[in-house]
């Protein structure tokens, strides 16, 4: 266990008095679960904390807004679970430790509604694909995809697909929930159940709204970008939305740009069969990366993105002061405001493979966004 501590977290800690702690000497204390808690402070001990660790802990684990706590495996290293302060607020006791996933099948157990007042079991969702929708009335953003999942909803059941959608509100009034949901033609948790509601934000680790996560038949999820996928594919032609190794780059999808380091390869063309070949060129080691962590039941640590010539694509190079020069190969860290450049006039699957390598290695120097 202390060589997995020590590769985390370094060889030392400090407690909130200033004092050093080894990490190797957490081994010797039997520890079962390991909190992280993400916060800002300007005290001295967390000031002390490397940049350098801290910003790797913030990449790795994928956090987007403080405060954040996730626990994991202390042995193994698994994530446990990703919204530990909802476990907290609604376990303080503890009864419920280690707090380990449960099967979507067991979380979602009860009575479901339709907006007509119609009571259905949970059972009835056996056999489909079920979309896992986080929204709330008074965000702007789930209005406006609400509407959009409305005709998707309808395509996908016309098409003869078995789907149902299951509302779990983030409203602040029962009143507001029920206005909301009358709009919907699917299924919700109701809101009175709040235990059930905040069990499933833990389950997935809802870090923000509005959220759709997809699951195939068996409860095992196949998309978390639900939100990207629906606006992006309006017919619902790719449904159940498998996750691509390589998406290009767009107004709908360019907030993941935000959730981690992003590899974006840049083409200096409006032509989608020149877009389509960049696509290609970096898939091999996107496929191998996405392979090696989910062996290790990981996510990648990278999203790969090809981006052509448009307004947007424009905004962000201009955002992130990258010159003009095409192809060419970035990594962009928005959280850290950091990128790396490989400005070449070829770009290779060797070159791609290699500035990746070398960034998860931690090889290459960051340049300020």
């Amino acid at each position: 266990m202390s060589g997995f501590l020590e590769e985390l977290l370094g060889e030392k800690l400090v407690t909130g008095g200033g004092e050093e702690v080894d990490v190797h000497s957490l081994s010797a204390r039997g520890i079962s679960l390991l909190g992280l808690y993400f916060g800002c402070s300007l005290s001295a001990p967390c000031a002390q904390l490397s940049a350098s660790l801290a910003l790797k802990l913030w990449n790795k684990y994928r956090i987007s807004n403080i405060p954040s706590l996730i626990f994991l495996d202390a042995t193994s290293g698994k994530v446990v679970c990703r919204n530990g302060l909802l476990v907290i607020r609604d376990d303080p006791e503890g009864l419920e430790f280690p707090w380990g996933p449960k099967p979507f099948r067991e979380v979602i157990a009860g009575p479901l509604l339709r907006n007509n007042g119609q009571s259905l079991e949970s059972s009835s969702l056996e056999g489909s694909h079920v979309g896992v929708y986080f929204s709330a009335h008074w965000c702007p953003p789930c209005r406006s995809l609400t509407r959009v999942l409305v005709e998707s909803y309808r395509k996908i059941k016309e098409a003869g697909q078995k789907f149902e959608i299951i509302f779990v509100s983030a409203d602040r009034s029962e009143e507001s929930f029920k206005q909301y949901f009358s709009e919907m033609p699917w299924l919700a948790v109701p809101y009175t159940d709040e235990a059930r509601r905040s069990r499933l934000n833990r389950l997935y680790g809802i870090q923000g709204i509005p959220t759709l996560i997809v699951l195939d038949p068996q409860g095992e999820v196949i998309t978390r970008q639900g939100r990207v996928e629906v606006l992006n594919d309006e017919d619902c032609r790719e449904f159940p939305w498998h996750p691509k190794p390589v998406l290009e780059l767009s107004d709908s999808n360019a907030v993941q740009l935000n959730e981690g380091p992003c590899l974006v390869l840049f083409v200096d063309s409006e032509d989608d069969g020149e877009s389509e070949a960049a696509k290609q060129l970096i898939q091999p080691i996107a496929e191998k990366i996405i392979a090696k962590y989910k062996a290790k039941e990981e996510e990648a640590p990278l999203l790969f993105f090809v981006a052509g010539e448009d307004d947007m694509t424009d905004s962000l190079r201009d955002y992130t002061n990258l010159p003009e020069a095409a192809p060419l190969l970035t990594i962009l860290d928005m959280s850290a405001r950091a990128k790396y450049v490989m400005d070449v006039e070829e770009i290779t699957p060797a070159i791609v493979e290699a500035f990746v390598n070398d960034f998860l290695a931690e090889k290459l120097k960051p340049e300020p966004i």
